[in-house]
């Protein structure tokens, strides 16, 4: 059975899709929209007219040209093979992107259970039976309002995206972008999981994740330079925070709304036109890329999309940022990067570059030439705004010399890093194996910065940014919320200003919306700035009018003022515009947060430190910690270890998920070298071991991400039978039941050792339903002799509750090779 057979009714025929809920004129609308390919060809040429039978006309001509001056220039053959390869190709890529748009297309007309129960194994990990007929009820009252969304939509494409795609366009040479037509289609968006918090959640507060998906027949026409083009089967998949608050003891009984996505989500649309027809694969990237930039500046976190349901609810509460903290993050290198270039004697290097993406925040690397184990050192701080269910998202590219990440450039793998287990270790360092890649490996620090109130914190924040020696990294955090305006003065004789308003800290300019024929806009936006010193720097404010471009307004606040007021904040303040009128006045509130090294969280499972390190205090919500540890007492715990295996002290294996630190500085040396991975004398583990040693491992299944998570730390014992004759040994992965060559995965060799280090971390894409039927088989071997002997195996069964819960670090003992009766 195919894909797209599977997501259909079962009574419903293949060759039309009909929604069981829908009266008989919704059936219709819908089967008219499946057409068999010859009425789609008679469908486009009528639609298309003279222009798109002209267009035709001319790409068949100038094939046939082509031709025949190759012929008559008696060029080899090969100059006509090397095209039409390369057209076959595009055509089978085109065709596979034209059939996950029809599945999904099928799965939006389909029956609701239908759907869930086809694609369970495809669903978030917290999407259960109970909550289909809930996500069926939510589905038919978005069917019921769809309709009346059609206003809604065509406006704030053509008031908010329009100028925003014509602003980036800019950058590409490309002028004159409009839309023309905007239509939505009949088919709403669906609703596939919710999940609804009832931990680390005030009490004012309802908060839900919904798995959102929309892939609706809308009917969108552009122009651009000239051209017309436009956009159809447009979808859209990613998980919709929803946040209600404040309750209110008053009908609507809550306040508003915010919306939003908590990481980019999966965007995928097909153009149609003229710019089709011409074949602009490079002009295509780049409006993939703008729409999800678009997007993103809409409804990705930092940014969202805020509803005021009662009138009795200040915009503050609502549209003022409310930051969490602050994820450091130092991209320090990679290493065994896939060869993408050509060079004169086949394979070349690469010319990697990495992009770090936190929400709608993106952060670029400089581009390292022919390098496949490239060193950045790169510093970049994102905001976090949601800890639950946030990831951080590095991608590796080769750079060919086009625009970065759009068009040319060939991808070398990506990681993922859960936002939440950087919150509770404080911080993290990593070699993470990159994912969609042969192979590779990168290597990161991340450090979470909790926002603090107090002062007297600055001292600290500016030290460790000393230490640290990067000119660009900050100590505070500043939020602005931008009321209004009154009193503006005429930009033009007798009428008044188009007005919006610009903020700039250092190097980073934020601008409101426009509003348009008035002297006292009303604008309820929030922003929020990374300030490297608040001691020094200043907030400059103008405010500008948009047809004449001149500043009718100007202000300029100095940060520090902010640390004299109570809780380093002021409230809704009406401040005195400058080079305007005397009665000219803008009402702003501001906040200023110190970056403070946040302190780990212990779980109650975690083991108690030593008798001279002092009692933790009970585990602390993740809004709220204290920082108790220093970069210093790390790194010191770092420099006093030994590796066994050659690689430097600074590159420390450990999971993304699972890497511990220590939790106190006052804590033994010895202590804080075992949290990082690292390898301790074997006496002082007090590990007994089998015959043939043990291997420690740590197994944990994320089911936010669907993924398995596995780390090798190190084996202890392996007998040694000849002196002269010590193991290289490695460890090998493979998924049961199976072992197919796709679940291969393997550790690097480690020369001469019976007790090697690992710290090697290697995950799995995989679901629920699967996990619950799999075994891990963990094989050790030596690469010294001919044939890589097994040296002892182990069988992990992933069905264990504490796998699929906080994870299971433990000692295996390893047994011999299993029969084939056992695999």
């Amino acid at each position: 059975m195919s894909e797209t057979d599977s997501l259909l009714p079962k009574d419903s025929p293949k060759t039309e899709v009909v929604d069981k809920g829908v009266d008989e004129t919704d059936s219709k609308m819908s089967n008219s929209k499946v057409l068999t390919p010859e009425k789609a060809d008679i469908e486009s040429h009528s639609d298309g007219g003279i222009v798109s039978i002209i267009y035709s006309a001319a790409k068949k001509a100038a094939f046939v040209g082509i031709i025949y001056f190759v012929g008559k220039m008696d060029w080899s053959f090969a100059w006509l093979i090397c095209p039409i390869l390369l057209s076959v190709i595009r055509d089978q890529i085109r065709n596979q992107h034209n059939i996950r748009r029809e599945v999904a297309k099928a799965s939006a007309l389909a029956n609701d259970k239908d759907v869930i129960l086809a694609r369970l194994n495809d669903l978030p990990a917290w999407v259960f039976f109970p909550d289909v007929e809930r996500c069926e009820w939510l589905n038919r009252i978005l069917k019921q309002v769809w309709p009346n969304a059609n206003h809604f939509a065509r406006n704030m494409l053509k008031e908010s995206i329009e100028p925003n795609i014509q602003k980036a366009l800019q950058d590409y040479k490309l002028n004159g972008f409009k839309f023309e037509r905007m239509i939505l289609g009949t088919i709403p968006p669906r609703i596939g999981g919710i999940k609804v918090y009832d931990k680390n959640v005030a009490r004012n507060e309802i908060i839900m994740d919904l798995d959102l998906f929309y892939a609706g027949d809308c009917d969108i026409n552009f122009a651009i330079g000239g051209l017309r083009g436009g956009i159809k089967d447009f979808q859209i998949h990613g998980t919709v925070r929803v946040v209600m608050k404040p309750l209110i003891p008053n009908p609507p009984l809550v306040g508003g709304l915010q919306i939003f996505f908590l990481n980019n989500p999966n965007i995928d649309f097909n153009l149609v036109g003229v710019i089709d027809l011409l074949d602009m694969p490079g002009l295509s990237d780049i409006l993939r890329r703008i729409i999800i930039e678009q997007v993103a500046a809409m409804m990705v976190l930092p940014n969202k999309l805020p509803i005021i349901l009662s009138d009795q609810i200040e915009a503050l509460s609502l549209k003022m940022p409310e930051p969490e903290g602050v994820l450091r993050v130092h991209v320090v290198e990679a290493k065994n990067l896939m060869k993408m270039d050509i060079g004169m004697l086949g394979k070349g290097k690469s010319d990697p570059y990495a992009i770090v993406t936190v929400g709608a925040q993106q952060f670029r690397t400089q581009i390292i030439d022919n390098n496949v184990n490239p060193k950045w050192d790169y510093w970049c701080e994102a905001e976090v705004n949601e800890i639950l269910s946030q990831e951080l998202l590095i991608q590796l590219w080769d750079y060919d010399g086009y625009f970065p990440g759009v068009q040319g450039d060939d991808p070398l793998g990506q990681a993922t890093v859960e936002i939440s287990s950087v919150v509770k270790k404080g911080e993290i360092d990593t070699w993470l194996t990159l994912e969609q890649a042969k192979h590779g490996m990168v290597h990161l620090r991340l450090s979470w910065m909790q926002l603090s109130s107090d002062r007297n914190d600055l001292k600290a924040a500016l030290e460790e940014t000393q230490m640290l020696r990067v000119t660009d990294m900050s100590t505070a955090l500043l939020t602005v919320f931008v009321d209004s305006a009154r009193n503006l003065p005429h930009a033009r004789q007798n009428a008044n200003p188009d007005a919006y308003l610009t903020l700039a800290v250092g190097k980073k300019t934020e601008q409101t919306s426009v509003q348009m024929r008035t002297d006292s806009p009303v604008w309820e936006q929030g922003f929020t700035f990374l300030v490297a010193n608040p001691e020094n720097d200043t907030l400059q404010v103008k405010i500008m009018d948009q047809k004449t471009t001149n500043q009718i307004g100007t202000f300029t606040y100095i940060i520090a003022h902010l640390m004299d007021k109570k809780n380093m904040e002021v409230v809704s303040q009406p401040f005195q515009l400058q080079k305007s009128g005397p009665e000219s006045r803008v009402t702003m509130a501001l906040a200023l947060r110190v970056l403070k090294r946040g302190v780990p969280i212990e779980d109650e499972e975690t083991e108690k430190p030593d008798e001279d390190v002092k009692e933790e205090s009970p585990k602390a919500p993740l809004r709220k910690q204290d920082s108790k540890i220093s970069r210093a007492s790390v790194n010191a715990a770092i420099s006093s270890d030994s590796l066994s295996v050659e690689e430097p002290a600074t590159a420390s294996n450990v999971s993304s998920n699972l890497a511990a630190v220590p939790s106190s500085p006052t804590a033994s040396l010895k202590s804080a070298s075992s949290s990082l991975g690292r390898n301790p004398s074997i006496k002082s583990l007090g590990v007994e071991t089998g015959p043939l040693g043990a291997i420690n491992l740590t197994v944990q299944y994320s089911m936010q991400r669907q993924r398995l998570i596995i780390i090798i730390h190190k084996i202890k014992n392996i007998p040694l039978k000849d002196p002269s004759n010590i193991p290289d040994p490695y460890v090998k992965l493979y998924l049961l039941p199976g072992r197919s060559k796709d679940s291969k995965r393997k550790t690097a060799v480690v020369k001469d050792n019976c007790n090697p280090v690992f710290d090697a971390t290697f995950e799995y894409l995989i679901s629920v339903a699967e996990l619950n039927t799999s075994q891990l088989e963990v094989t050790i071997c030596t690469d010294k002799l001919i044939g890589s002997p097994i040296l002892g195996m182990v069988k992990v069964d992933l069905n264990d509750p504490d796998i699929q819960g906080t994870g299971k670090n433990t000692w295996w003992d390893l047994k011999p090779e299993f029969k084939s009766t056992d695999l």
